[in-house]
Formats: C-alpha cells, sequence, structure tokens
C-alpha cells in the first residue's frame, strides 16, 4: 500500500547526475544545500539537512531556513576526508504550525484558551526528550495554558522565542519525507590549494651532455622550495623502450646516444614498477622524496597506463594489446600526432580484470614508496568506468590520494573524468588569452555545476603546449600568464626552467618546443636569476598568506573601462580575506582605466576611503569609494591588492 505522504522534497542542489556522482570537498569547507520543501495546504514546514561520514552510522542534523517560492536553505560542514553522504528531510510541523495560528489570532485580539489547552498537548509530547531545566519551563507553561487566571502570561509564552526554539530543537516529524542520498568526497586540502612545478630529471645534471639522476635533482630541491612551489611533478621515471625509439625533435631516426620518450614505457630493463637505470635506484628515488618533505615539498609521479613495444607485458600478457592480422600492434595515435614509441593498451581484453589489477597494483606500489599525488597522462583515452573504479579503490586504503587529468580534449570527456573522480583537471587556460575568454571560461568553471565537481588547475605551459601566444614572448607576458594562472585558480603548474627562464623557440607552425625535452636530455643553468623568478616568489608566497587565493570558486569579475585590462575580486568564506587583482593584458605599452569596485560585497560605502595593500611591492594606498584610476606598465603588469577595512 502506498506510504503516506504530504511533503515534496524537489530540485535538491548540489547534485550530480541525479546522485550517481559526487560533489567535491576538502576538510573544514562547507556544503551549501537548497530544496524545493512544499506541501498542499497552508500547514507550517520544516526541514533538515542530514549528513554523516562514511564511519559514522548516525545522521547529523543541521535545521534549513525558508527563503522565497518555496525554497529551502541549509548547509554543513565536512570535518574529515573520505566520503558523506547527505539527503534533505522535510516534514510537517504541527508544533510550529499551531504556534504560527495562535500568535496570529492573538494579533487579531481574539480569545485563544481553547487553542492553550491544545497547545499543551505539543509541550507534554517532547516532555520525555529535554533536558531538565526545559523540562521545568515546559511543567510550567503547561500550567499556565490549562489556568485561566494566567492567561496573559500564558499567551505570551504560547508565542515567545524560548517555546519556539524548543520545538525546533525537539521536532516532532511527522509524516517526514526524504531526498534520494547524495554523496560529498572530502579531499585534504592539497587538491583545493597546490602550486606545482615540473621538470625533467634527466635534465638536472650541472654537467653539459650528462644524464641527470635522482641525486642530482636533490640540489635543486631548494629552489623549487625558494620559488613557492610545493609539489614537484616528475614526468615518467621507469625504464624507455628500445624498439622504435624516438629520437630528437620526436623524428623516427635515432642515433647512438638518443634517449626517447620517456613515456615510450617499459623495456628489457622493466616496466611501470621500475626506475629507469640511468635516473639512479629505487633507494634514490625514496631519498628524494624524503628529503622533498623535509622541505613541504611532495613528489607527484606520471601514470601513464602504455607501453614501449618492448614493455615485458608485450610478451607476458599479450592479450591486453590488439594485434592486427600481420602479428603486429597498432601504434597510438592521436592524429595528426603519431606514438611510433607506444603501444596503447587494450582495455577491452578478455583479461580486463587482470589488466586492471595490475593497474591498480601499480599505484599501491608507488604510494607505499611514498607517492600521493598522481598526474595521470591522457586519461579520455582509457575507459571512464575503469577510472572510476581504480580511484575508489585506491580511497579505500588512501584517502589523501591526489589523481591529476591531464586531457585537453572535449569538453564534457574532461569533465566526466572529474565526475568520476579525479582531484584536479588540466584545462583550456593554456589558451585562452583575451579579456572575453578568460572571464567567460573562469564563469563557466565556477559559476555553473562545474564548480562542484571539477577542480581547474591552470597551466601557462606544458612539455607538449608551447602556445602560439608565448612564443617568442617577452617577459612581460611570461608575468602576465603566471598571474593569471596564480589568481584565477587556485591549483597551478608551470613546466620549467623552460617558463621561467623564457625558453620557447618552437617547431614551425606548431604549438611544440623546438629540441622538445621529451625527446632529449637538455642542459640548463639552474643558478639562472631573474625579474619573472622574482615575482612568481613573490606571487607564490601571497597566495600561501592570503587564504582568498586558495579557492578558486569566490570570484566576481569587475567593470573596468579597458578592454586590455581585467580586474576582480576574491574572498574567502568568512570573507576575513579580500583579495583584489588588476592585471593588463597588454605586454607592449602602458595601459589605465577606472576600475569599479564591487562595495556592496566589500562592505564599503560609496563615498568612504579605506586602505588597499599592493602586495607586491608593498605599498598602501587610500583609496575613495566605487569607483578608482589604475595605470599599469609591461614590466609590472599586474597589481594585487589586499583589502585592508
Amino acid at each position: 500500500m502506498q506510504k503516506q505522504q504530504r511533503v515534496v522534497v524537489d530540485r535538491v542542489s548540489p547534485e550530480i547526475n541525479g546522485g550517481i556522482f559526487s560533489i567535491k570537498r576538502v576538510v573544514g569547507q562547507v556544503v551549501n544545500v537548497s530544496a524545493d520543501i512544499l506541501a498542499d495546504g497552508h500547514d507550517v514546514l520544516a526541514a533538515s539537512v542530514l549528513y554523516k561520514h562514511q564511519n559514522e552510522k548516525k545522521w547529523q542534523e543541521s535545521r534549513m531556513v525558508p527563503g522565497h517560492n518555496d525554497e529551502w536553505y541549509g548547509s554543513f560542514k565536512v570535518q574529515k576526508q573520505g566520503a558523506y553522504a547527505y539527503k534533505i528531510e522535510g516534514w510537517v510541523d504541527y508544533a510550529l504550525n499551531w504556534q504560527y495560528g495562535i500568535g496570529r489570532k492573538i494579533a487579531d485580539g481574539q480569545h485563544v484558551s481553547s487553542e492553550l489547552e491544545e497547545g499543551s498537548l505539543y509541550l507534554e509530547a517532547i516532555m520525555e526528550r529535554v533536558v531538565p531545566s526545559e523540562k521545568a519551563y515546559l511543567k510550567k507553561t503547561i500550567a499556565l495554558f490549562k489556568n485561566e487566571a494566567s492567561y496573559d502570561e500564558a499567551v505570551t509564552q504560547a508565542v515567545s522565542d524560548r517555546l519556539r526554539s524548543l520545538f525546533e530543537k525537539y521536532p516532532e516529524k511527522f509524516l517526514a519525507n526524504y531526498s534520494e542520498e547524495l554523496g560529498v568526497y572530502v579531499d585534504r586540502t592539497k587538491a583545493l590549494f597546490s602550486t606545482w612545478y615540473e621538470f625533467f630529471p634527466r635534465s638536472s645534471s650541472g654537467q653539459p651532455n650528462k644524464h641527470g639522476t635522482f641525486k642530482d635533482c636533490i640540489p635543486l630541491l631548494n629552489r623549487v622550495a625558494d620559488m613557492g612551489f610545493d609539489t614537484l611533478y616528475f614526468p615518467p621515471v621507469h625504464p624507455i623502450g628500445e624498439v622504435n625509439r624516438k629520437g630528437k625533435n620526436n623524428t623516427t631516426v635515432t642515433v647512438e646516444g638518443d634517449v626517447g620518450s620517456c613515456w615510450g614505457i617499459g623495456s628489457r630493463l622493466g616496466g611501470h614498477k621500475d626506475i629507469h637505470p640511468d635516473l639512479g635506484s629505487l633507494d634514490d628515488f625514496k631519498e628524494l622524496i624524503a628529503k622533498a618533505k623535509e622541505l613541504d615539498i611532495e613528489i607527484a609521479m606520471d601514470y601513464a597506463l602504455q607501453a614501449a613495444p618492448d614493455h615485458p607485458w608485450v610478451k607476458e600478457h599479450p592479450s591486453w594489446f590488439k594485434w592486427r592480422p600481420d602479428g603486429t600492434v597498432q601504434y597510438a595515435e592521436n592524429p595528426p600526432k603519431k606514438y611510433q614509441d607506444i603501444l596503447p593498451i587494450y582495455f577491452e581484453s578478455e583479461d580486463f580484470k587482470n589488466l586492471w589489477q595490475e593497474c591498480l597494483d601499480i599505484l599501491f606500489f608507488w604510494i607505499d614508496c611514498g607517492i600521493k599525488i598522481f598526474r595521470v597522462d591522457n586519461p579520455h583515452t582509457k575507459p571512464f568506468y575503469f577510472w572510476n573504479w581504480v580511484i575508489d579503490e585506491v580511497r579505500k586504503k588512501h584517502s589523501d590520494i591526489i589523481f591529476l587529468a591531464e586531457a585537453f580534449t572535449r569538453p564534457k570527456i574532461m569533465q566526466q573524468l572529474a565526475k568520476q573522480g579525479y582531484s584536479q583537471s588540466y584545462t583550456y587556460f593554456t589558451w585562452r588569452d583575451n579579456k572575453h575568454e578568460l572571464i567567460g571560461y573562469v564563469e563557466e568553471l565556477t559559476k555553473t555545476e562545474q564548480a562542484e565537481y571539477m577542480r581547474p588547475n591552470f597551466w601557462p605551459n606544458t612539455p607538449d603546449i608551447n602556445p602560439f601566444h608565448l612564443q617568442g614572448a617577452n617577459e612581460s607576458k611570461h608575468i602576465q600568464r603566471y598571474v593569471l594562472a596564480a589568481t584565477l585558480s587556485s591549483n597551478i603548474g608551470i613546466y620549467g626552467p623552460v617558463f621561467e627562464q623564457m625558453i620557447s623557440a618552437a617547431l614551425p607552425g606548431r604549438e611544440e618546443y623546438l629540441n622538445s625535452e621529451k625527446f632529449q636530455v637538455r642542459h640548463y643553468d639552474w643558478t639562472v636569476d631573474n625579474w619573472l623568478i622574482k615575482l612568481i616568489s613573490g606571487i607564490n608566497n601571497a597566495r600561501r598568506e592570503h587564504e582568498a587565493l586558495q579557492q578558486t570558486n569566490n570570484i566576481k569579475f569587475c567593470h573596468i573601462d579597458n578592454d586590455q585590462l581585467m580586474a576582480f575580486y576574491k574572498w574567502n568564506d568568512d570573507k576575513t580575506s579580500n583579495i583584489f587583482v588588476v592585471i593588463s593584458l597588454d605586454h607592449h605599452h602602458a595601459q589605465r582605466g577606472t576600475v569599479q569596485l564591487p562595495i556592496y560585497d566589500l562592505g564599503i560605502g560609496a563615498n568612504d576611503q579605506f586602505q588597499m595593500r599592493d602586495i607586491l611591492p608593498d605599498i598602501t594606498y587610500t583609496w575613495d569609494g566605487e569607483w578608482n584610476f589604475v595605470e599599469l606598465h609591461p614590466n609590472m603588469p599586474f597589481h594585487i591588492f589586499e583589502l585592508i577595512k
């Protein structure tokens, strides 16, 4: 028989695909929830958000408040890593309904002795659940309700806030109805706020024409830390295939000494659980991980599920590859790119269970070595449901593992990977260059459903992508791109030392580096110091000091009467940190304009004077009211202001 119900709980937000996927938060964040909650008639309703951590049996409750047009709002804070469940509970609250009704009658001058008698029943109903002091109050109030001589005091208590608070504290949830259970996955803070630096360990040697080692990387850690980076990402460090090895500049012909692409994983020397011997030993790698940790730097590994033609898997597990009638395997392609040195894994293999298990075991192997962050290469070329499974299996044992999806592909594919569990995502920021593109893209990431599940990571460049706007670009352009990434997104990264040394020579007509480090060992002067490096260090320090820059979604773009200037306001959840950024998009000429501040968001009067501290270089200005003049020059094309009220 149909269960009797009156309350409708509808349009719960946030929710992703009807609750199939979890929204994302980090420890300490608040989940703001809304729903349409309604019932027939005019009875007073009440509602709560119920929530619990995966290790808890009892639901915690946070009351919701009504807004306009039957919309209700509530929130709860997530305090621990792991999975949370939440749902909305709505009910007809007859006690509050009684109090509301008697209040209307009293205001109308009606005599309500009968209604007071009725009200005593609602007080008696909660008597056994209250604490002693509250019980004494209820007994006294019931006596007043039943004594006509105490009528004036009785009606005062009937509509009192104290009585209402007890009804709210101990509700009688008649005909309660619930939404579907929804999920929140809670990561550690670094999933939301991280500053990545990438370099090839094989290029870490201080000596020309010498292959770098992990031991060579250790002296470079101080440089990475001094620049303010907390995550050091290495491209694959495994043995590199010898069959079909690529030569310099992606040629298919090699000469003696060519080291090949480190993404062509596997050879007679081992596979995904092995270290390239030219880099050192596994113990050397563990030492590097430990040394980095002493400087508050985490080493991130590349997780690339592909194989060179001579990877041990090819002989040991031939069914993990799709063989053609002539006995060969088609190499990987991403037209127009060709990867003759890489065989794609055949995820439709009949032996897929063992394949999946081996892929999971690779992660556990490196986690046991001390790795907690993985940058995943080309995840969009593997099944979505594989990622859902493998990430979930890892999190069952290790809730602090972070996965970054390296997928520059169609938007909905990138979004699907984020839904399936990725902690962070590469983005199109690399190509967004003008004011219209930048504002539109950031609004899409922060003001749509994507804000609930996709954490962007902004990279101005990568070893794969030398964007046209950086090719031959001057120092000002590099400063501009770093400031944009570092202030618009709380997760950022650069490929260095190429970026900060402004090495941008490209293959003609292509967004690829000339003499790409992907195919050869490069020698760098790691002692170079310049204005860009100083600013990167200062900006990263500002990010650490100001919570407003440690999140992405709290952002508001501001009007400024110059299309070459962009301005925006960022804040933390409790608005104790307020940052205002102005950036010039012109890396050749000075630009000036008048910017409109969001004074109501900032709590500033239209004619107020207030202090704005320019974080770099530490100068404080007095500003007046809503409109203020700014001027920026190519050598310092930005302001990062801290509002001082």
